[in-house]
């Protein structure tokens, strides 16, 4: 009497430790075991084909190992889907290129590019490919997930170099007389509240500081624009936080108050006041009120104001400094303010300038284009 359930317990057991060779192997050692019937009985067991298990006999009573340390004998096992389908490499890359050069009439879109979707695609002419398939065939033909790449800058002016040159010679020049010479920008734009910035900072252990899942905006605390202020000469920055609009009343409002709270105890006998900026935004070349409202600030302060825009395409030092302070470019940097300022946290991605970054807060006015401003503090760099 055969006893399946033995057989079936034992192949069991062993099974999970062999592989496709061992298994057969192992079948057909134990019908040879049971004699006649053996085979029959192997196979009701373990699930293997009588004829698997015949050829396993064979390969066990000849004594020899034909195929050395393979699993099947050469030619052996399914076809791959590229020998049934010669023609799917061929397919699969001319859909991914004409999807590359954008052509509307392609069946893929740029916007859906993704390995599944490339699979649906080549279901519907006909092809049986799966998702992991298609991954394996774009990786044989040179294919990778990449990020974009800046490199195209489109036309250069024949005097872009003179323009950087120019702009150089005022500012060192103005640095050599002891006048200011400052570069404005403005920076990332910052949901107020208690969400996720990357980056990490030392706290208790197992006590993470507890954040929001999503990035909502919460409607009764809104955005911040945060607009630098560099002192070039002084290696020194001042952060306006804009609570309304990011404008160009805006922006000069945020020189002025670098002006009133920095520049004007810094540069004592200041005539003139250089800043670099680049072309566009709220501080953009052709923005009439950002002109009109520069005008208004050389008014009252007696200062001759220079603008020097950067060529299209060119970040403005508040950019280029930003990573020079101790923590690196991305690190979460949060500010809380004085209770009695009706802030709540405010965060940037990254630091402006070393060695001190000094914050205030603006709020453009309902009524009209001028603004109103709350002094929220000063800190050092350590205290931001």
């Amino acid at each position: 009497m055969i006893d399946l359930d033995d057989i079936r317990t034992r192949y069991q057991q062993a099974c999970k430790f062999l592989d496709e060779r061992g298994r057969r192997l192992f079948a057909a050692n134990e019908a040879l075991a049971l004699g006649h019937g053996g085979v029959t009985a192997a196979s009701a067991a373990t699930g293997l084909a009588r004829s698997t298990i015949r050829r396993a006999i064979v390969e066990l009573q000849s004594g020899a190992n034909p195929i050395g340390p393979r699993v099947r004998r050469k030619g052996g096992g399914r076809k791959s889907a590229v020998t049934l389908q010669p023609e799917l490499p061929g397919v699969l890359e001319t859909l991914i290129e004409d999807a590359i050069r954008g052509d509307p009439e392609t069946p893929l879109r740029w916007v859906s590019r993704s390995q599944r979707q490339i699979a649906r695609v080549l279901g519907e002419r006909g092809f049986a490919v799966s998702q992991k398939l298609v991954g394996l065939l774009l990786r044989e033909l040179g294919y990778s997930c990449q990020a974009n790449c800046k490199t195209r800058e489109g036309t250069n002016h024949p005097d872009r170099d003179a323009q950087f040159a120019h702009i150089n010679t005022v500012v060192q020049a103005a640095m050599a007389a002891g006048q200011p010479a400052i570069s404005v920008d403005t920076k990332k734009k910052e949901l107020v509240g208690d969400f996720k910035n990357p980056g990490r900072e030392l706290r208790p252990k197992g006590q993470p500081e507890p954040v929001r899942v999503h990035d909502f905006e919460l409607p009764d605390l809104g955005k911040v624009a945060p607009y630098g202020v560099y002192d070039l000469a002084a290696n020194a920055g001042w952060v306006n936080v804009g609570v309304d609009a990011d404008t160009a009343a805006f922006a000069v409002e945020s020189i002025r108050r670098w002006w009133q709270q920095l520049g004007q105890t810094r540069y004592p006998e200041a005539k003139r006041l250089i800043i670099t900026a680049d072309c566009g935004g709220s501080n953009g070349a052709r923005v009439r009120l950002w002109k009109r409202e520069l005008q208004r600030f050389a008014n009252e302060c007696g200062l001759a104001v220079t603008v020097a825009h950067l060529p299209p395409g060119t970040s403005s030092r508040v950019e280029d400094r930003r990573g020079d302070c101790s923590l690196p470019v991305g690190c979460r940097r949060r500010f809380r303010p004085p209770p009695q300022s009706g802030l709540t946290w405010l965060r940037f991605l990254s630091p402006l300038v070393k060695p001190d970054v000094q914050i205030s807060r603006i709020r453009l006015s309902p009524a009209s284009s001028s603004l109103r401003a709350r002094q929220v503090g000063a800190m050092e760099r350590q205290g931001v």
